[in-house]
């Protein structure tokens, strides 16, 4: 009898190893990040060197965790404002992973400001491009960042904004070329 136990429980054990590890060769063939592919790399662009303008930025996307998310870092240093002599610099921090339970994907963003976004990304008709937007609020303005392919490799982006139960007004946006 103990002897019959323990094989039932061996291959109940194998089947449910079996059943809950993930599998390389049950995987499909589809690339789950298909969509936004076009991200990965690291990116530079330059402004005017203008007060309230970048000077220099440089944003990278790269896979991590065995390719269970994708990590964008970004940093952009901005020329000093008018009677100040030191130049002010941006850091932030977004995570993308795919959406539990749907097909789709949700970001979460961070920055040296304090400030935390949560993002559902879509991607609209047009051939590789991505649009991160926040969650309506009452109480909180809404975000919506946007990366689409521009001409010659170059990467065109924008950040908009909208006030609660308002519409969406452009924050800042650039092109950025892909670093060689």
């Amino acid at each position: 009898m103990n002897r019959t136990c323990a094989t039932v429980l061996v291959a109940f054990l194998g089947f449910f190893i079996c059943c809950t590890s993930p599998s390389r060769a049950g995987r499909q063939d589809k690339d789950a990040w298909g969509p936004l592919r076009f991200l990965v790399g690291t990116w530079t662009g330059r402004g005017s060197g203008k007060p309230g303008e970048a000077t220099s930025a440089v944003a990278s996307f790269a896979f991590d965790l065995d390719k269970q998310i994708l990590v964008r870092k970004n940093r952009a240093e901005f020329a000093p404002k008018p009677g100040e002599k030191k130049a002010e610099v941006h850091e932030d921090l977004m995570v993308i992973y795919p959406a539990p339970g749907s097909s789709g994907f949700r970001a979460v963003y961070f920055d040296n400001e304090g400030h935390v976004i949560n993002y559902t990304i879509s991607f609209p008709g047009k051939k590789s491009s991505a649009v991160l937007e926040s969650e309506a609020s009452d109480k909180a303005p809404r975000f919506r960042l946007v990366y689409e392919p521009g001409p010659d490799g170059a990467l065109n982006n924008e950040f908009l904004i909208a006030p609660p139960g308002g519409t969406f007004k452009s924050y800042v946006k650039g092109t950025m070329k892909k670093a060689r």
